[in-house]
């Protein structure tokens, strides 16, 4: 896997080079501002960018505006947003419109090596990962009818398989049996008016879809 970073912190931006290194992870390059990573994305052409949500000159939406611009670009290179804070807004609005290769975590969690690189994966396979602090906050502000026929072990499900699990893995994290995940899976499809599809990644984008309106909640 190659991919490109852009991080405007010299010390994180360093300890992600060597993080991804020490994990096989090719690094094609490593900048400060959105302007850089476009042209390393242009240049490079990586399987995923790994992006600061923010970044000079005014560290507030630079890095999210530069992902937009990517995916319109080059659909297929895959990004993953890391930043300090949940910050819904810009979740939203990168998920608006998207399908695949997505990816929204917050910092903390590179310390678990481990799990960070398996979400980078994940993310540059076509896949998703949501932290699990952005799915709950979008899923607390959807107070629409259709979340509230959910039941509480329903919206567990969810908000795991938005995180983009498998039925094994949400079945090990949430303590129950794989018949019973998949269960509350069709009721959750069948709640939300989604149809069923047969593969995990599947199913997280037609939630993700859904989730895609929480903006206008």
């Amino acid at each position: 896997m190659r991919v490109v970073i852009a991080e405007d912190s010299v010390l994180l931006r360093a300890g992600l080079v060597k993080l991804l290194t020490s994990g096989g992870i090719e690094v094609c390059a490593a900048v400060n501002d959105a302007d850089g990573l476009l042209r390393a994305v242009d240049e490079h052409r990586p399987d995923l960018a790994l992006v600061d949500v923010r970044m000079p000159p005014t560290h507030t939406d630079e890095g999210v505006r530069a992902a937009l611009t990517l995916k319109r670009r080059r659909p297929a290179t895959a990004v993953l947003l890391l930043s300090q804070y949940v910050e819904e807004r810009y979740a939203a609005e990168l998920l608006t419109g998207h399908t695949g290769g997505l990816g929204y975590l917050l910092k903390d969690r590179v310390a678990d090596v481990d799990e960070f690189l398996d979400a980078l994966r994940r993310v540059a396979a076509g896949g998703t990962a949501l932290d699990p602090e952005v799915v709950a906050q979008l899923l607390a502000r959807r107070r629409t009818d259709p979340l509230r026929r959910l039941t509480p072990r329903e919206t567990d499900v969810l908000a795991t398989m938005a995180e983009g699990r498998s039925n094994t893995a949400i079945a090990d994290i949430l303590g129950i049996g794989r018949h019973a995940v998949e269960k509350h899976v069709n009721n959750i499809f069948a709640k939300l008016h989604l149809t069923p599809a047969d593969t995990d990644h599947r199913r997280v984008l037609a939630v993700l879809h859904y989730l895609d309106h929480v903006e206008r909640a």
